[in-house]
């Protein structure tokens, strides 16, 4: 039995600053799956934090009963370097003041890394090949630079999570539902997670675009299993980034619950035994991330929305009205905002005034869209 917690000084860029980064280790060290999981990589996005904070009792619980047949690293708030982005009164947190990058973008092509070298040791046994890749992964960790903070944390972060069996990288979205973005090659484990979280959609994408924190683990095997299409190289990396609703849903029932349902997830994955926690429900199949359209506003102007959370919208419904806030029409012209797909609305502006471009909802709908191609995130 082990619950351990570790924590990190992360020396700073500048005279007397110095962060500390906390996390935990939690069961049986020498077993044979790892599970990684971390909260608030975007600082300014709490909902995770508590998730993962009522998930840790429930481990600890599990750890101290013998129930663990996994070892789980928990990162409750993986970003505190994020968490000190205070700017007249308000949180920021999404990027590095220092780099100007999403604190979600240009994680490491590990293929980039390790890829060549790996191409002539992989032989016909694919556990082998596993440990192999896992053992050329934990080396080149103990190569990255370590010179500024950001150096340091990032560091940490891979060190953790490269040779884990999950990964699951908890975030929310502004005003939304559930959901869950991982792998097409991962679909039928994510519909098992979908079940258990209550998650409205599942969008896959094999990549996104950018370099987000779930895509580079599964991405090294993929890419060795193409390139070396006579060698086994197994897919042993379950990741996904879980939304956890929108930035106001951080409330103590609401998260308890949501920790209870992954719980269950793991549960059924085998990882914990004990008796079953959490309720699970039939959620809906996974879709192409390419068939949701990202629906953006034209110009700057007040949102009036004409659809909730939920609502099923056919293409060319009245999604919301923009009222013109300058020019000839100011605050008498409403610009309406249409659908350009049918389907599931799964996600809202908090904030009302919207710029040009700005995102105003997310239509999960099932035809793929020709607009939809690239980079699939929003910034």
């Amino acid at each position: 039995m082990s619950f351990d917690k570790i924590s990190r000084q992360l020396a700073g860029d500048t005279p007397g600053r110095t962060t500390e980064l906390n996390y935990f280790r939690i069961g049986p060290a020498d077993a044979d799956k790892k599970v990684y999981l971390q909260a608030a990589l975007h600082a300014d996005e709490q909902p995770g934090i508590l998730v993962l904070h009522h998930l840790l009792q429930l481990l600890r619980d599990a750890d101290t009963a013998g129930e663990l047949n996994a070892r789980f690293v928990v990162f409750p708030m993986v970003n505190p370097l994020g968490m000190g982005d205070i700017e007249f009164g308000q949180h920021q947190g999404r990027y590095n003041r220092s780099t100007g990058v999403n604190h979600n973008r240009d994680w490491p092509v590990l293929y980039d890394a390790v890829g060549e070298e790996l191409l002539t040791k992989l032989g016909v046994d694919a556990d082998e090949n596993l440990r192999q890749i896992r053992a050329a992964l934990r080396n080149w960790v103990e190569t990255l630079p370590q010179v500024t903070a950001l150096d340091r944390w990032r560091q940490c972060l891979i060190g953790e999570a490269c040779d884990a069996d999950y990964v699951f990288d908890v975030h929310c979205d502004d005003d939304s539902l559930i959901h869950i973005f991982t792998l097409p090659q991962l679909a039928e484990n994510m519909q098992q997670l979908a079940n258990w979280t209550g998650a409205a959609a599942t969008l896959l994408a094999e990549d996104s675009g950018g370099g987000s924190f779930d895509e580079v683990w599964p991405a090294i095997w993929l890419r060795l299993a193409s390139e070396c299409p006579d060698k086994p190289v197994p897919l042993p990396v379950v990741s996904c980034t879980l939304e956890y609703r929108g930035r106001f849903d951080t409330f103590d029932e609401l998260n308890r619950r949501d920790a209870e349902n992954l719980y269950g997830y793991f549960q059924e994955q085998g990882l914990i035994g004990g008796k079953p926690v959490g309720q699970k429900q039939e959620a809906p199949t996974p879709t192409d991330l390419r068939a949701t359209e990202y629906l953006r506003a034209p110009q700057a102007g007040l949102l009036a929305y004409n659809v909730e959370l939920g609502d099923r919208v056919e293409k060319g419904d009245r999604i919301a009205d923009l009222i013109r806030l300058d020019g000839e029409g100011a605050f008498v012209e409403r610009i309406p905002l249409l659908a350009g797909t049918s389907g599931l609305v799964i996600s809202r502006k908090i904030t009302k005034y919207v710029w040009a471009n700005a995102n105003v909802c997310k239509i999960v709908g099932s035809e793929i869209l020709e607009s939809r191609s690239g980079n699939l995130l929003s910034d």
